[in-house]
């Protein structure tokens, strides 16, 4: 298939090429020459696709109330959103990725519906992913401690009604799930629905909900197997101050020495991490994914993103399900991180181009995505059209298009998504599942069933006044 360029980035030597006729078959870059511009038509700028490195695809956090709160409650409040069709969930969550611009995404499950087996229900994420069309890293995100508070919850189960106490323990005190049967689990979910477009990964939830045991046969088992692992890490104040009464000789000295830390580790946040960690993980060849909104909409910080570039870090950007305007548009994220990362005064940490091309490099290396995402010959055929006309709109001065991408881009530029070599999405609809009808089926079942959280809203006030008073309490960082 043939693709007529006005403007096309290779990502390869950031440079800009003009008036590009990229030709592709079976999901591979054939070649790529200078053609002659069309005399009439839209003009385009031509993209490697984007990745959003960290998210759980879920549903929309907003909708059942769990706003402007801290991570620590917020994810409390969240249990609302436990997806109640797994498939339609993660169909919305990946459609809207794409819709996007994304080629690849991580999906660290957090939140299991609990209405099948946890190898169905990765079956069923799976074949939502085959139908939007989109490549996914999938990782069931296991714990097993912590299930409340980053202790012993005794404190703050023991001020609620007996009744609210029994609904508490019921929603989030569940059986713990020995190492050797998660690593047996990721083995079968691997066999059942690994391939070219989808990678599973071992997926600890972080290191305050995971025992050692637990860490160290994910280590093991990702040294002996070469499976990438995908885990937070001290994302806020109260997990930092966790981790360093629980582990004084350093957390990630810890994971360093029990192999954790390798190349093929993906950190997501690291809002807390200090110098000498950043340089421990750079050191590794792990990467580090920034989710900037999503950071800010809980209150957990600014990551030291700058830091750990400079440093040697490899870094890569996510949405986690809290893109700024709750959209899923990473090209907005990437912007801002940009923004707030990109340098101070004549400083600069890199240029928008240098930016661009590490992270799409860098997430598809945390997505397992095949290549560095450069469009050349042999390369996968994972790429985007931007309307340049609208991106261009004032047309007075010529300028590099990445620096207007980065200065005013967003999703609804994207013309045309293409991953593997197959259109996904085109002009601002993904066309392999209906995902305004899926939304609105989401909502009428969401709807339907809202009686059901009748006992939770009852018990939440109590709850979550307790668990503040517990972390402001137990786990102070003055």
């Amino acid at each position: 298939m043939d693709v007529t360029a006005t403007r096309l980035f290779s990502a390869s030597d950031l440079e800009i090429r003009n008036d590009v006729l990229l030709r592709h078959d079976a999901g591979i870059i054939a070649d790529i020459s200078e053609t002659a511009r069309p005399a009439t038509g839209p003009r385009s700028l031509i993209l490697p696709a984007f990745v959003n490195a960290h998210d759980h695809a879920r549903a929309t956090a907003s909708s059942f109330g769990a706003v402007g709160m801290p991570l620590e409650s917020w994810i409390l409040r969240t249990a609302l959103g436990t997806p109640v069709d797994p498939y339609l969930t993660a169909a919305s969550a990946l459609a809207r990725s794409a819709r996007a611009g994304c080629a690849a995404m991580m999906v660290h499950y957090t939140r299991p519906s609990g209405t099948m087996p946890l190898l169905d229900e990765a079956r069923a994420i799976a074949r939502a992913a085959g139908d939007v069309g989109i490549r996914i890293a999938f990782a069931i995100a296991v714990r097993d401690q912590n299930p409340i508070v980053y202790g012993d919850s005794e404190a703050v189960l023991s001020g609620l009604p007996a009744d609210d106490r029994k609904t508490i323990e019921q929603l989030f005190v569940r059986a713990r799930m020995s190492p050797q049967a998660y690593i047996e689990l990721t083995d079968a979910i691997a066999a059942a629905i690994g391939g070219p477009m989808v990678d599973v990964q071992l997926g600890p939830a972080g290191v305050q909900w995971c025992s050692k045991p637990l860490l160290e046969a994910v280590a093991e088992n990702s040294a002996r197997t070469g499976r990438r692992i995908h885990m937070h890490l001290l994302e806020t104040v109260y997990q930092r101050a966790w981790a360093d009464r629980n582990f004084p000789g350093g957390i990630v000295r810890y994971l360093c020495d029990i192999g954790f830390l390798s190349e093929r580790l993906t950190l997501a946040h690291c809002i807390h991490a200090r110098p000498d960690e950043l340089e421990m993980i750079a050191a590794s060849g792990a990467r580090i994914v920034t989710n900037f909104s999503s950071n800010m909409h809980l209150r957990s910080g600014l990551a030291p993103i700058a830091a750990a570039h400079e440093c040697g870090c490899a870094i890569a950007v996510g949405v986690d399900g809290l893109a700024l305007d709750e959209d899923d548009d990473i090209l907005r994220e990437m912007r801002l991180v940009q923004m707030m990362h990109g340098g101070l005064g004549f400083k600069r940490t890199w240029t928008a181009q240098e930016f661009f091309t590490l992270a799409i490099r860098n997430g598809r290396r945390a997505t397992g995505a095949p290549g560095t995402g450069e469009l050349a010959v042999g390369a996968p055929a994972d790429f985007v059209s931007i309307d340049l006309d609208r991106l261009e709109r004032d047309q007075i001065l010529d300028a590099d298009p990445l620096d207007l991408l980065f200065a005013r881009g967003n999703a609804s530029l994207m013309s045309e998504l293409v991953v593997d070599g197959r259109t996904v999405a085109k002009a601002g609809r993904c066309l392999g599942v209906d995902l305004p009808a899926i939304e609105q089926e989401l909502r009428g079942i969401t709807r339907a069933g809202a009686a059901s959280y009748a006992h939770v809203l009852r018990a939440w006030p109590r709850l979550s006044n307790s668990v503040q008073h517990w972390f402001e309490a137990q786990l102070t960082c003055n």
